[in-house]
């Protein structure tokens, strides 16, 4: 479900969807920089759009579509996303990390996630390859 783009983006930038992450997830334009595509994924899975998070996992390292289907299908609502630091991944850079910290509510009560992501860009496009929790 996606979300309307008058209301404020979920990933925490301060913007509306449509000037943020909306038309990342949309498909209309590409995401900048590293930090932005780990701002769309987030979006996506906040409103648990499949297609976006598997069209910006790296080959490689991507999750079969029921595996992703499946673990979005937990009652897990996203809280907050904070970016805590970026290194490199910047619109000429082919390679980037960003570190992050997800806070999350779902069946186990409230959650954290700090990971270290790594992306590289590939034809133009950023993806996400993997990352250190």
């Amino acid at each position: 479900m996606p979300c309307p783009m008058d209301s404020r983006c979920p990933c925490g930038s301060g913007d509306t969807s449509g000037a943020c992450c909306g038309p990342v997830l949309r498909q209309e334009r590409r995401a900048a920089t590293a930090v932005a595509l780990m701002r769309s994924r987030y979006t996506a899975f906040t409103v648990r759009d499949v297609d976006h998070l598997l069209r910006t996992w790296h080959p490689r390292t991507r999750p079969d579509r029921a595996d992703l289907s499946a673990s979005l299908a937990e009652e897990v609502r996203w809280l907050r996303l904070d970016v805590l630091a970026a290194g490199a991944g910047g619109p000429f850079d082919d390679a980037g990390t960003v570190e992050f910290t997800a806070l999350s509510k779902g069946p186990r009560g409230r959650q954290e996630q700090h990971e270290l992501s790594r992306f590289v860009r590939v034809d133009g496009s950023w993806l996400y390859v993997d990352g250190d929790v």
